[in-house]
């Protein structure tokens, strides 16, 4: 029997078009729309509508702070004008949402909440901090088998749930006063440059801030630099840093999870 070549290619043109038509993308799809039980381009919208509407959802449920401040209304309608320049890449919701901070950033209506993108990447960096792979967190115990005299060059490796946002406004105060169980919001310098740290210690993310020579010193680790260099970049933003206190204060929120030496 002789194969039909043109098959697969029109039924993945049918397939992209009902794709875009559902995401509300292009309406391509309606116009060819028939059935004997009423008109199927009123069932594609109906369709259409709920897609949309879970993943809008989606984004609400990761970014509860951004909605907060800026209404559920205009959250609804920023949610959708995201949802049609940007299908889930895979069929796996909850990392749907990881470029809607960017998206935020962008969005010409947001020009003058400048922080609210970085409010949206702490929020993101929560949900990931949330559904990483778990992991023992290294404790002092691990650094009992390293002679003193090598313990510069000891590298550290992350937590898989650690995370840390760097922001020039206060994303911290802004995200903790936006939290469902506060009334009444106090007043916020924006402009105060704020690192907050994620870990998940004990199965809780936890949210808090750290010192810019202490955030200096976890990026640095997170690039594989050693515990030595990494302490050199943290003292030439601060040179009182701390090494032992700040490792000490690591070690109890569970920042680390091995660590090796070069």
């Amino acid at each position: 029997m002789p194969v039909n070549h043109r098959i697969k290619p029109v039924w993945l043109e049918t397939q992209r078009a009902f794709r875009a038509t559902v995401t509300g993308v292009d309406d391509a799809i309606a116009p060819q729309a028939h059935s004997a039980h009423g008109t199927l381009a009123q069932r594609v919208a109906v369709y259409r509508n709920t897609v949309q509407q879970s993943l809008i959802d989606v984004l609400a449920s990761a970014f509860p702070a951004v909605q907060r401040i800026v209404g559920v209304r205009f959250f609804s309608a920023l949610a959708r004008d995201f949802v049609r320049s940007h299908l889930p890449d895979v069929p796996q919701l909850s990392v749907y949402g990881v470029k809607f901070p960017d998206f935020i950033a962008t969005h010409k209506r947001l020009s003058d909440l400048q922080y609210l993108a970085d409010v949206a990447r702490l929020e993101w960096a929560r949900g990931e901090s949330y559904f990483a792979a778990d992991a023992a967190p290294l404790d002092l115990a691990g650094l009992a088998a390293i002679a003193p005299e090598r313990l510069a060059s000891v590298i550290f490796t992350l937590h898989p749930a650690t995370r840390l946002v760097v922001s020039p406004h206060a994303i911290h105060r802004v995200w903790m006063v936006n939290q469902p169980d506060v009334v009444d919001v106090p007043a916020i310098d924006i402009g105060i440059a704020e690192r907050v740290i994620l870990t998940r210690p004990h199965y809780a993310v936890m949210v808090r801030l750290i010192a810019p020579a202490d955030a200096a010193f976890v990026a640095a680790l997170n690039r594989k630099l050693s515990l030595g260099a990494a302490a050199g970049e943290a003292l030439s933003v601060d040179p009182a840093f701390n090494l032992q206190a700040v490792l000490q204060d690591h070690f109890i929120h569970g920042t680390f999870s091995t660590v090796q030496t070069e």
